[in-house]
């Protein structure tokens, strides 16, 4: 697929799609600073077989500091991975031969690595299988270089935070849940829970504020650090929590839907409060 992304990286002269270069600053004045994300260490695959999406995407990326490594298929990819481990993967669905979803299966059955899924504007069911698939977030095209960068640092950070905690963590536990973020280990009543990187975000934070509602505005921006974005990502992650965590998740009786507000996890009642929650 062809996106409209006219942008060239910001070390070519060119601001992001539909933006003019910045302005020279008047004499005598300096130049307001722009700002900026500070860059988070970490090796970047993108994945893309359209070279223009590619190049761009990794220009971006490389002047944001990070790491690029580039494939244009999904064998190359997963050669690529195999060959070094990416601390993220910046993967486009639709792929010749071997889409996306089935890349990222791959790649997962290695262990979990963040994904971050390019998806065309309008696919709408790919943009949900991509999110159901276990993609972290999900950008649409056309898009703007410099989001999809905040939204890597945003994944990243989260990432980085989880896997080097100042000290030991203690426990989150409640309704027979029991989540160790030192080691991003979840479980219920002893069985061992799979969840990504924001499943155990999501869970980790309704655990420590049990039978408070919450908004998917508020959710995303506590959970996913993000003022902006496409609320139905929250909606996913509920959905696949909830196949994960609940004992039917047709009748959840953990996680519930509070209509016309948002969600509110439930503590069985004469239940203490999750350990390890803020007072």
């Amino acid at each position: 697929m062809q996106p409209a992304i006219p942008a060239r990286p910001a070390s070519e002269g060119r601001g992001a799609e539909g933006e003019a270069p910045d302005p020279a600053p008047a004499p005598g004045r300096e130049p307001a600073p722009a700002p900026v994300s500070a860059p988070v260490p970490g090796h970047v695959l993108v994945v893309d077989d359209d070279p223009t999406v590619s190049e761009v995407v990794a220009g971006y990326l490389t002047g944001a500091g990070y790491d690029v490594a580039r494939a244009a298929d999904g064998p190359a990819a997963l050669e690529c991975f195999a060959r070094r481990r990416a601390d993220l993967v910046v993967l486009d669905l639709m792929l010749p031969g071997m889409d996306g979803f089935e890349v990222c299966r791959r790649m997962r059955a290695h262990g979990p690595v963040p994904v971050i899924m390019l998806t065309a504007r309008g696919d709408e069911d790919d943009r949900i299988l991509g999110l159901e698939t276990g993609a972290d977030d999900y950008v649409t095209k056309p898009f703007s270089p410099r989001e999809l960068v905040l939204r890597v640092d945003s994944v990243l950070r989260r990432a980085g935070a989880a896997a080097v905690p100042a000290g030991r963590s203690p426990l989150i536990e409640g309704a027979g849940l029991v989540l160790d973020p030192a080691a991003r280990r979840a479980s219920r009543d002893g069985r061992v829970l799979a969840l990504t990187l924001r499943e155990f975000d999501l869970l980790a934070f309704l655990l420590r504020h049990p039978g408070r509602v919450f908004t998917r505005e508020e959710l995303m921006r506590e959970v996913w650090g993000w003022d902006f974005g496409d609320l139905s990502t929250v909606t996913v992650h509920v959905r696949r929590l909830r196949g994960k965590a609940e004992a039917d998740p047709a009748r959840p009786e953990l996680i519930r839907t509070v209509w016309g507000v948002g969600y509110r996890l439930d503590l069985p009642a004469g239940a203490p409060g999750a350990f390890g929650a803020p007072s």
